[in-house]
């Protein structure tokens, strides 16, 4: 049985109502505000016409999950690459822009945009599938983890607990057939982020200065079910990781 947030502490109380459950909760939060915020209408009519019921297609859908610099990028390309597959990134390219927007916003309104990028994602992944096989840096549970370390403060051990159904992942969106979690060393990530010299997000800013948040991130991953993640240690050269990931989905998945 799971164990339901809502009548938790406060602050599972707070992370219950940051993090919608289903397509309606999502589009409900949008509607709220889109008389202040027109981006908010503009993600609504992209959802409005996306099928409530997506169906995947007869080729597999392989997530990469992950915090930045653990090598999302260039396994995801690489894996497409090899499989002769369809890359796709969370949150998807036509609303990505309005990314700036929505982070400035409260935390229910902020998790209501990445939560309907994930919807709009899944109407891709639906005909993507038909035609190969798909492969997406991030989708449901990135927007998961960030909303559970962002709204529970404190050490691992104050997340709700294993089985919550904050880890669950959503009745009404498409599943993919295999999570896989990339993870390095911290010293490793940050060795990355500064040959990398891109501008940092909010959230990875918290990321580098708070390992308590970093720490709340991964384990929030580790927890998710239905479907779990599979962790891949992404420290070896490309080549190595790259090899270990096919060899994953050979064996979860019909390529």
């Amino acid at each position: 049985m799971l164990r339901r947030c809502a009548p938790g502490p406060p602050a599972h109380r707070s992370l219950h109502r940051a993090l919608p459950r289903a397509g309606p909760a999502v589009r409900d939060r949008l509607r709220q505000c889109a008389a202040r915020i027109p981006e908010a209408g503009a993600v609504l009519d992209l959802l409005e016409k996306c099928p409530e019921h997506q169906k995947k297609g007869g080729f597999p859908v392989v997530v990469f999950e992950g915090l930045d610099a653990t090598g999302k990028t260039t396994v995801t390309q690489s894996v497409t690459d090899t499989l002769n597959g369809i890359l796709l990134r969370s949150p998807p390219a036509c609303i990505s822009q309005w990314r700036t927007v929505f982070d400035d916003e409260p935390a229910p309104i902020k998790r209501a945009f990445y939560a309907a990028g994930n919807y709009i994602l899944a109407s891709e992944i639906a005909k993507a599938s038909t035609q190969a096989p798909v492969i997406i840096d991030r989708y449901w549970h990135s927007t998961a983890a960030y909303t559970i370390a962002t709204e529970i403060n404190g050490k691992a051990q104050d997340l709700p607990p294993a089985h919550d159904e904050v880890y669950q992942w959503p009745e009404d969106l498409l599943k993919p057939d295999l999570v896989l979690l990339l993870t390095v060393d911290p010293e490793e990530r940050v060795r990355r982020l500064q040959h990398r010299g891109l501008q940092k997000t909010k959230e990875e800013a918290e990321l580098e200065a708070n390992s308590l948040f970093r720490q709340r991130v991964e384990d929030s991953y580790r927890r998710m079910v239905n479907p779990t993640c599979q962790e891949v240690d992404a420290s070896p050269s490309k080549e190595e990781v790259l090899k270990t990931v096919l060899q994953l989905i050979k064996k979860h998945c019909a390529v």
